[in-house]
């Protein structure tokens, strides 16, 4: 238990230190929250940065924020009362803004810019405005929906029924062929009968179940249960445990099967089938054993020869590591499952946590740090680092209960 109730405290600090950071930094126009710095120069993105800087904003790590700001405000009522208030604050406020932009016309996109118009740039670089179809539905407006529903849950909102049609619009347009991957491109009929059958969108949504339970939103649940067994029945490879980004495809990308697995068991109960938490186990433990090439996760990996297929290694799979980890060792009490949470935390902690200021380089590469931007150029929102270490701090006090507290 010593490594787990050092890294309860550690993940605790970690979390008010980056929630800290977000709230005092200007925010974008209109009120959004800003993340915009390159971590790896720690300077701030300024207006000659392009669709990095401060006149674009991001409908994805806007709605993974609220989420944030929401989770970790009723985590810190109990452990740091002043930080949950301003959570709160800041929470109200980007909820009235994006419960706005997305009633505009019942969607949420990727990009905007400074007039809040949605736009992508295309492969040239060249920024384009968005079209915006009303029966396509895209991960923003997934990130978004997930955002609306916890802060008007949260809040007592008379909007949590709309927001929860709209989630389920979101998980119902996967199943229907009306979910477009790829932002970057126009959201069009045409670039959907184009679209690989990859898991991603699945797995997104199998995130909001775990929130929509502690909510009380039972009655809203029934896809994920068949999310799980789509995603094991179709990306499942027997072989090597590991789940295929497209069936008969040979990409993995390793962090997407780790972020199923604590997705899934965020969600599962006391009830789940042994022979699936043992095989959401497996899938975690290969994935990481397969995935972890130094100095992290590798983006994606042959399944065929395990050779990673991209140099790049991104910040984010290792704290979802350290979720899946933590919630599979609370489920299982496993040697296997703790070795790889002890292995994650350390790689995170002692290579791609900065500290000061606390937030973590957003790639690295076998060479260090590199300025390569895994989806959007703003630094997390306290949603893949936060979120992850807020599960595992609370498998950790279920593995051990006890009054926790941090001072400050």
């Amino acid at each position: 238990m010593e490594f787990i109730e050092e890294a309860r405290t550690t993940y605790a600090a970690a979390n008010a230190g980056t929630l800290y950071w977000m709230l005092q930094r200007r925010v974008l126009g209109g009120g959004f929250l800003n993340t915009k710095q390159n971590s790896v120069t720690l300077r701030d993105y300024g207006t000659q940065d392009g669709v990095r800087g401060p006149d674009y904003t991001y409908g994805w790590i806007q709605g993974r924020a609220l989420e944030s700001l929401v989770a970790h405000a009723e985590f810190f009522e109990r452990e740091l009362p002043p930080l949950a208030v301003k959570l709160d604050i800041a929470g109200r406020r980007l909820y009235d803004l994006l419960a706005a932009l997305q009633q505009s016309d019942g969607h949420a996109y990727f990009c905007y810019d400074r007039d809040m118009v949605p736009v992508y740039a295309d492969e040239a670089g060249v920024l384009r405005k968005q079209e915006m179809p009303a029966v396509i539905y895209t991960y923003s407006d997934a990130f978004v929906a997930k955002g609306l529903v916890a802060a008007a849950s949260r809040y007592g909102l008379p909007g949590v029924a709309d927001h929860l049609a709209y989630l389920a619009q979101v998980v119902a347009s996967i199943g229907n062929g009306r979910f477009q991957m790829d932002e970057r491109r126009p959201l069009s009929l045409e670039n959907l009968a184009t679209q690989a059958d990859d898991f991603g969108p699945r797995m997104i949504l199998l995130g909001a179940a775990g929130m929509l339970k502690r909510f009380g939103h039972t009655a809203h649940l029934a896809f994920a249960d068949r999310f799980i067994a789509h995603v094991i029945d179709r990306h499942y490879d027997a072989g090597t445990d590991l789940l295929r980004n497209v069936p008969g495809e040979d990409a993995c990308n390793v962090g997407h099967g780790i972020e199923f697995v604590g997705f899934a068991l965020d969600y599962l109960d006391g009830n789940a089938e042994p022979a699936l938490i043992e095989t959401l186990e497996r899938i975690l433990v290969s994935s990481f054993k397969k995935g972890f090439v130094g100095p992290g996760i590798a983006l994606t990996v042959s399944i065929a020869s395990g050779r990673p297929l991209s140099p790049y290694c991104p910040w984010w799979s290792l704290p979802e590591t350290i979720r899946a980890a933590a919630l599979c060792h609370q489920r299982t009490g496993s040697a296997e499952s703790l070795g790889v949470w002890k292995a994650a935390h350390a790689v995170f902690f002692e290579g791609y946590w900065r500290g000061t200021p606390p937030i973590a380089y957003q790639t690295m590469s076998k060479d260090g740090p590199v300025d390569f931007v895994p989806a959007t150029p703003d630094l997390d929102p306290g949603y893949h680092t936060g979120l992850s270490l807020l599960a595992a701090i609370h498998a950790a006090d279920r593995l051990k209960p006890q009054s926790h507290a941090i001072s400050g």
